[in-house]
């Protein structure tokens, strides 16, 4: 159950700091934060607001409260396949994914696909794009990225095969995110505005500045989901190709890095989930835990406290600087055994390392009134992008 920590902050996190609680409670001191912010499970410390919050706000959005990575989300899709379907190892499935999904800092298609131009032909961006963000947007698109960011294979409690992916809008979400979070910093700036952060800095509505972000911010969100989709329809072939055969059952696609415009406790406001999905009644959602743990399909229960969303995720327990100082690659390669994944890798990606992250069984207690758990995935294949200049150990 939730506590009041005060009158405008209320939090569902059994596992928090002292440094996330006083990040939230800026926000929540924001003049135009019209009732509490709402603190989900996997709640940390995040640049300009905290992941796994949801901001409820009146008259203005605070872009950095929404993040870089704008409609960053999951897609999880349940096949007809048994476990008895797949090969008693999934090593050889590795150079398969790997080339159905680029993925890595800055990678993406060498040629833009079919389903690149299709979608942007469909959506025309509200921003002027240069050549080279054009250049981003068509090869990027189906492309994983790296970090946070994951594709696996994994089992439900009935040994049935689903296909779950996390990424988000890639590098020109992050360059029109970015574009108008330096903005707002700049007129705040400009108006001498006193800030207890830079990044708390806002667009206030009917301005020609707030209209430009929202448009910019859907057509983002619609990137992220098309690309997500499309990262999906390219696995299911290779993958359905490498165990020779199968077929799509179910597929949920989610986002929980936005804002959006919604009705709660009779007024109209602006609801800004970073790290959290909505989790309206009877909206299905997915939820990871971290390499080596669970993930949860959910759907939500519509609790309005929580204006009506739950976590994204398990939420990180370590920063990447302190997870890359006291996990070592041996002890990351010990905590993966049984699953698939890139363990060559493994001091590259020790930051992402399921000691770095909180424990979801607890994450998922904490929040027993926001969902009611649907299926328990198991991963089997976890594949990541690497960022290999960065290599340590």
């Amino acid at each position: 159950m939730p506590e009041q920590l005060n009158e405008k902050l209320v939090s569902w996190a059994s596992i928090v700091d002292e440094g996330t609680i006083a990040q939230a409670e800026k926000a929540s001191r924001m003049p135009f934060v019209t009732g509490h912010v709402a603190l989900m499970p996997d709640a940390h410390v995040g640049i300009g607001s905290t992941v796994g919050s949801v901001i409820p706000t009146e008259g203005a959005v605070m872009p950095a409260a929404v993040g870089v990575d704008l409609g960053c989300g999951m897609i999880a899709v349940r096949t007809d396949l048994p476990a008895s379907g797949l090969p008693d190892s999934m090593e050889g499935y590795m150079p398969h994914a790997a080339r159905d999904i680029p993925a890595g800092v800055g990678q993406g298609h060498r040629d833009p696909t079919a389903a690149a131009w299709s979608w942007s032909d469909a959506n025309p961006p509200a921003s002027e794009l240069s050549e080279r963000q054009w250049k981003t947007t068509l090869e990027q698109f189906g492309s994983l990225g790296s970090g946070n960011h994951f594709y696996e294979i994994c089992l439900d409690e009935t040994d049935t095969v689903w296909l779950v992916l996390h990424s988000g809008s890639r590098g020109i979400g992050n360059q029109l995110a970015s574009m108008h979070i330096d903005n707002a910093k700049k007129q705040a700036k400009a108006r001498f505005l006193q800030l207890e952060d830079p990044d708390l800095a806002y667009f206030e509505q009917g301005t020609p500045e707030f209209e430009a972000y929202i448009k910019d911010m859907l057509w983002a969100q619609g990137y992220a989901q098309a690309n997500r989709d499309a990262m999906m329809n390219a696995a299911l072939r290779g993958f359905f190709r490498f165990v020779r055969h199968g077929e799509e059952v179910e597929r949920i696609n989610c986002h929980h890095n936005f804002t959006t415009l919604e009705h709660h406790f009779g007024r109209d406001l602006w609801i800004t989930r970073k790290g959290a999905i909505k989790a309206s009644s009877g909206d299905m959602g997915v939820i990871p835990g971290s390499m080596g743990t669970r993930s949860y399909v959910v759907r939500g229960l519509g609790n309005p406290r929580s204006y009506e969303s739950c976590s994204h995720g398990a939420g990180r327990a370590m920063s990447r600087g302190q997870a890359r100082r006291e996990i070592t690659a041996p002890m990351f390669r010990e905590r993966m055994h049984g699953i698939a994944w890139q363990a060559s890798d493994a001091a590259d990606l020790v930051d992402e390392a399921p000691q770095a992250y909180k424990d979801i069984d607890q994450v998922m207690e904490d929040q027993r009134d926001l969902v009611e758990v649907v299926h328990t995935l198991k991963q089997v294949f976890n594949y990541k992008g690497v960022d290999r200049p960065r290599r340590r150990r």
